[in-house]
């Protein structure tokens, strides 16, 4: 079996707490990508237009920089990324994180938390920052999913 990294950012929680189960189910090892900077509630206000978080997701060259680059991604085979769905993609952090890594050969299933959106697009956009991997789609962890799902899940990619 190939050895198997979780890691996933978030800025509420919720993702967090996604990524622990399913980290949890599939004995893959945790990794969270923390920005330099932490994100606050006001930051997080996608209604307000000058919002931190607003103005990275409206500038698509806006790569946030990351509290560290610790991650050990030649040591996995696999990678499971998430995080929530910000105006219908990834996070720009994320684009960070990818470019901060050599991903050549190695497979990245996304998964994601939202409160109303899918992954849409997302795979296609993250795939110049990873240049070499395979990026697999994956699906959205919201609600209630039981550690016997993710492991099927999982197990069947």
């Amino acid at each position: 079996m190939s050895k198997t990294l979780v890691a996933f950012f978030s800025a509420s929680g919720t993702t967090k707490r996604a990524a622990e189960k399913l980290a949890a189910a599939i004995a893959g090892e945790l990794y969270e990508i923390r920005p330099a900077v932490p994100y606050t509630q006001a930051d997080l206000n996608w209604r307000d237009k000058s919002s931190r978080s607003s103005v990275e997701m409206g500038d698509e060259s806006c790569r946030p920089e990351l509290a560290d680059k610790n991650a050990d991604i030649a040591g996995y085979d696999r990678i499971f990324l998430g995080f929530p769905i910000w105006w219908y993609t990834a996070p720009s952090i994320i684009r960070s994180f990818l470019e901060s890594y050599d991903f050549n050969g190695k497979t990245i299933i996304l998964f994601a938390t939202s409160g109303g959106s899918g992954l849409g697009r997302t795979a296609g956009e993250l795939a110049s920052s990873c240049p070499g991997a395979k990026i697999i789609e994956g699906r959205m962890l919201n609600g209630s999913i039981s550690e016997a799902s993710l492991r099927q899940w999982a197990e069947s990619l």
